[in-house]
């Protein structure tokens, strides 16, 4: 079987992000954001001449196209291989704990949290690290929460030739955080629940309590 995907003939399967065309090469996008950024922070009335803050631009650019948002580009997808599942193993694979670093693209700082993933085999499974590879390529990316749960479901369907995929998130969202109510306290649930696991009562608890 070993079936070995195109990260654009997955993605074609994902629930698309508000994108556009951008042929810049990672060596332009940096160099763009960093004469941006300097001038924000000329803006926001910092002295750039300080030893401290001078490279700041160029560390801001780096880190956004290279680290942060580098799940934008199609390059990035990990590779994934689906092997056949020659143990006929058919009850629930879960991977819980995943961290997720993501970006709120309404004000640009941090979600952080916690994602649970889970299927049941049919034809073929992948390696448990392609799950937590997905989940932090869909993260790397300016998000919201509700597609984030639903780009990594429609992902792992895609791959995996079923309906029976869970995606459970809880995340802190720092732009509540950090400014407007400012509560530390409180955490973003997100679940998409398919095939069994919304159709049979018994799949969908023993998930959710995995998720605990």
């Amino acid at each position: 079987m070993n079936r070995k995907f195109n990260p654009s003939d997955i993605l074609s399967h994902v629930r698309p992000h508000p994108m556009q065309a951008n042929a810049l090469s990672d060596d332009e996008k940096i160099e763009k954001i960093s004469t941006h950024f300097k001038e924000i922070m000329e803006t926001l009335g910092l002295d750039l001449t300080n030893d401290s803050i001078r490279n700041t631009p160029q560390r801001v650019a780096k880190m956004y196209v290279q680290e942060l948002f580098k799940g934008l580009s199609e390059e990035n997808f990990p590779k994934i291989t689906l092997i056949e599942n020659e143990m006929l193993y058919d009850q629930m694979v879960a991977v819980r704990d995943i961290s997720v670093i993501s970006l709120c693209e309404h004000h640009f700082v941090t979600i952080h949290g916690v994602a649970h993933v889970a299927y049941i085999p049919s034809q073929g499974v992948i390696g448990l690290s392609k799950i937590n590879r997905i989940v932090d390529y869909f993260s790397r990316r300016p998000q919201v929460q509700e597609r984030l749960t639903k780009q990594i479901a429609d992902a792992l369907c895609f791959i995996l030739d079923t309906d029976d995929v869970a995606v459970h998130i809880k995340a802190k969202h720092y732009c509540v955080i950090s400014r407007g109510i400012e509560d530390v306290n409180s955490s973003t649930i997100t679940s998409d629940l398919r095939g069994a696991f919304k159709t049979c009562p018994e799949t969908r608890s023993e998930f959710l309590k995995i998720c605990l």
